[in-house]
């Protein structure tokens, strides 16, 4: 190059707007973009939730009815409770006072409170075995994770209610 050659500056060139294309195109990526981040939080805040356990969940397998009118333990045949393995319960209740309550009739069922659904199988006393013992059977559990098994007991003509919380990992 020659030292007395000089180049002078270019002018600017003009930058033509952008084509209504590639506008739309870009606005559809902000889109889709927004959209996709809004599905990975929600994603996330439901495994969060669906995670949840109380920290003072009871998970004792005797308490006391919510009125308190019945005295209710359970032992499962199946120890320890196994993921898809159907097993049986002997339910034991007495009345408050500590006498076994032998004439009652009872309702079963159960869920995963963050999960919204219930047990795959429709559990029942299949048996009255005396001396306020009762077989439960039909119990299965089909994921790990927070449980409970709901009893209505009547009695005399008197309905209570009580709910075991259990924990399967």
């Amino acid at each position: 190059m020659n030292p007395s050659q000089t180049f002078a500056p270019s002018a600017p060139a003009e930058t033509a707007p952008a084509k209504p294309e590639r506008r739309w195109a870009r606005r559809g990526l902000v889109v889709i973009g927004s959209v996709v981040a809004v599905i990975i939080f929600a994603v996330v805040a439901l495994m969060i939730y669906m995670n949840y356990v109380p920290a003072n969940l009871d998970t004792s397998t005797a308490l006391t009815s919510e009125q308190g009118l019945y005295r209710i333990s359970y032992q499962s045949v199946l120890e320890p409770i196994t993921i898809n393995q159907l097993h049986a319960w002997r339910l034991h209740v007495e009345t408050a006072d500590g006498q076994p309550v032998t004439d009652a009739t009872i309702q079963v069922d159960g869920d995963m409170p963050q999960h919204g659904h219930g047990l795959p199988t429709r559990p029942q006393v299949t048996q009255n075995l005396g001396n306020g013992d009762y077989l439960v059977e039909g119990l299965k559990f089909h994921m790990h994770g927070w449980w409970i098994v709901e009893f209505d007991i009547t009695s005399g003509g008197e309905t209570d209610h009580v709910v075991f919380n259990l924990l399967l990992n």
